[in-house]
This record gives structure tokens, sequence and C-alpha cells, in this order.
């Protein structure tokens, strides 16, 4: 098919309502335009030059590790949540009353994802990854009792009522036909479709059908991280499109709306391109600025240590990286130091600008590595 003839779907007569039915996707694409070739482009030069920083990078899970937290943050926050990344890292304890639902969503986003890309390694991204995956992102939340792990058995709709709804997806009887048809699509090696194509039409798709009772915008947009990470795209899981689609909620929310409503995919792709291009070259740039950070610290900071202390100082940062909110509990316990150690080494941080007290506590204190965490919320 050409881009040029594609059609979205049609409306499907329900009792007292239409439901929209979206065409198949499985099939060829035909794509002969320049903006969009160029665009292409763009994106693949900068999702290589953000491979290259993630392969040189020492440790680079510890800070994958931000890139999920600000992920978890950004794409949960699209849906209303109000947890941000510096609260992630806290224990629950830490946390005001009102806070805490939101924190256990984003938790649950986090188990989530990491769920998802460790389930790599032994299964392709599928319906059946994605269902298990949407039971992780429900277990024990607000969500709970819609049916996590299951295409949902009932109509759902966006807006406030089904009657005065936004937009209806399809019927329930149609979501397991829809889905294994966009599960085909993301493999059919049949046919050439750029992967960066595929997976902008395979999100919109997903979208579409909301084969989920809740849940689908935050599955949604990780099955593009999963999918880039399971087609060797991404050597490193750090590519996540949320914060772009955050920080476009309207033009995201209204791209989609204009697929369904005026077949418009051609703007939707050129729209998930530029985020693509926009957010790998912020990232990299993190990476950059990481480097940056790491040498300052072990230039100017660490041989201000003693020679008996530097084991520990070197062990103390390294892990910062994947923990930039710390108690002296949790110091003491990942150095297997005393207490007195443990605080000791933070007290010098404090005082050589590396950590800062948060709290304004003589007890229970909370430091956070501000100059890492501030490269994150950008």
């Amino acid at each position: 098919m050409n881009l040029t003839d594609y059609k979205a779907g049609s409306f499907e007569q329900r009792y007292e309502y239409k439901a929209f039915l979206p065409e198949p996707i499985c099939h060829e694409w035909i794509i002969a335009d320049p903006e969009l070739m160029d665009l292409l482009g763009r994106a693949d030069r900068a999702m290589g030059e953000l491979n290259a920083f993630a392969q040189l990078i020492p440790d680079i899970d510890f800070f994958i590790r931000m890139y999920v937290a600000k992920e978890a943050s950004q794409s949960s926050r699209i849906e209303g949540t109000q947890t941000n990344i510096e609260d992630i890292f806290k224990g629950v304890d830490d946390l005001k009353p009102e806070e805490k639902d939101d924190w256990s969503e984003v938790q649950n986003y986090i188990n989530a994802i990491n769920f998802a890309i460790d389930s790599l390694d032994t299964l392709p991204l599928s319906t059946r990854l994605l269902r298990q995956t949407h039971a992780k992102l429900l277990q024990g939340v607000r969500g709970e009792h819609k049916q996590p792990g299951e295409f949902r058995s009932s109509q759902n709709w966006i807006g406030v009522s089904l009657k005065h709804a936004v937009f209806v997806p399809p019927h329930h009887e149609h979501v397991p036909e829809l889905m294994g048809d966009l599960e085909k699509f993301l493999h059919a090696e049949q046919f050439f479709v750029h992967p960066l194509v595929r997976i902008a039409i395979a999100h919109y798709q997903f979208e579409t059908i909301h084969p989920f009772l809740d849940g689908n915008g935050r599955l949604g947009r990780l099955m593009i991280s999963l999918y880039l990470a399971s087609e060797g795209l991404l050597h490193k899981p750090a590519l996540y499109l949320s914060d772009y689609f955050e920080r476009n909620k309207t033009a995201y929310v209204d791209h989609l709306m204009a697929v369904r409503q005026g077949n418009h995919l051609r703007e939707w792709l050129i729209f998930f391109l530029f985020g693509v291009v926009e957010t790998a070259r912020a990232s990299a740039s993190v990476f950059r600025a990481i480097i940056d950070l790491r040498q300052r610290i072990e230039r100017d900071v660490l041989p201000r240590f003693s020679k008996r202390r530097q084991d520990n100082a070197h062990k103390l940062m390294r892990h910062l990286y994947a923990q930039p909110v710390i108690d002296v509990k949790w110091a003491t316990d990942t150095l297997g130091a005393s207490t007195n150690t443990a605080s000791a080494l933070i007290t010098d941080l404090v005082s050589f600008g590396v950590l800062v007290e948060i709290t304004g506590q003589h007890r229970n204190r909370l430091f956070t590595f501000s100059d890492y965490l501030n490269l994150f919320r950008a």
C-alpha cells in the first residue's frame, strides 16, 4: 500500500454508539516522500550517535536506570500522576501520604519496564509479552481490578462517558484479531518497512485498538522502546519518547486523532520521527554531560579523600549514579562499612558539593546527587 492511499478504518454501529474499527496494518508500505526520507536519515544518525555514547560509558547499566526512572515519571505524568524523578528514588516512608499512590504507580511502571527488557532475552516482542508486562504494570495499584494481563472483554472509551466519548476504540470482540495483526506486522520479514516507520505505525495502531481496560498509554509508549531494543537498533534501552510526548501532549493526542478522523498518517510519522531525532540527540547530550561530570568528580573531588578512604569513596560514587537519593543506612549497607564510616563519607561529599541534604532534619536525613539528577530534569 502506498502511504498516500492509507485509510485508517471505519465506524462500526454498535448498540446506541459507534466504535472505530481500524484497518489491519500487516501489509507492505510504500513511502516515497522526500521529507519523510530525510527525517528517517536524521533519525538514524541521531540514534547512531546515541549508541556510540552508550558503548563508551563504563557502568552503562547504572545510567540506564536513570533513563528508566525518567521514562516512568514522564509516561505516568501523561496519565495524570505527579511523581518527580527525585521522589522515585525515595523510600515510601520518606513520602507524604498524598504522594504514595502516584509513587506506587511509577514504581510499578519501573518494575514493568525492567521485567519487559529482561524478558526480551527469552521472549520476542509479542502480545504474550505485552500482556505479561501489563499485569506487572497494574499489580497492586489503581487499576488492579481492570483485568491486568488480559485483553479487555468489554467496551472502553476515552472521555467522560460512552455517550459523550472523544474516541471509542473497536469493540472487544475485534481486539484479539487486531492485536494478532499488529504482532505479525512487527515481525513480518516478507516486506521491507523501515523499523522506525514500523514502530510509529504500530504505536498508533496499539493506541487505537486500546486493547486493555487501563494502562494502554503507558504500555503503548513502552512498546516503542522494547521494539527498538528487540530489533538491535539500540545497544542499550536509552531512548524513551514519553518526555517528548509529555512536552507536546496536545500535539501528540491531536496527531493520533487526526489519523483516525482524516487518515493523516504522514503527519503522525513526521511528528514521531521528529521526536526520535530530538530525544536521541538530547540523550546523547546527557551522556556527554555525564562523562564531563564524572571526570570532574574523579579529578577534583575523589583525590581529596585519604588513601585509606579512597576505595569506599570510589565505591559510593559509583553507586550514586544508579541511586542518586540516599541516606546513611543505604550507604552503610552498600559499602558494607560501619555507620560512622558511611556518615563521614557523606559529610565530606556534602562539603565538597557533590551531595546536598534535602530534609533539613537532624535525623532520617536524605541526600541527593543534585548535579546528576539535574541532568535528567531538563
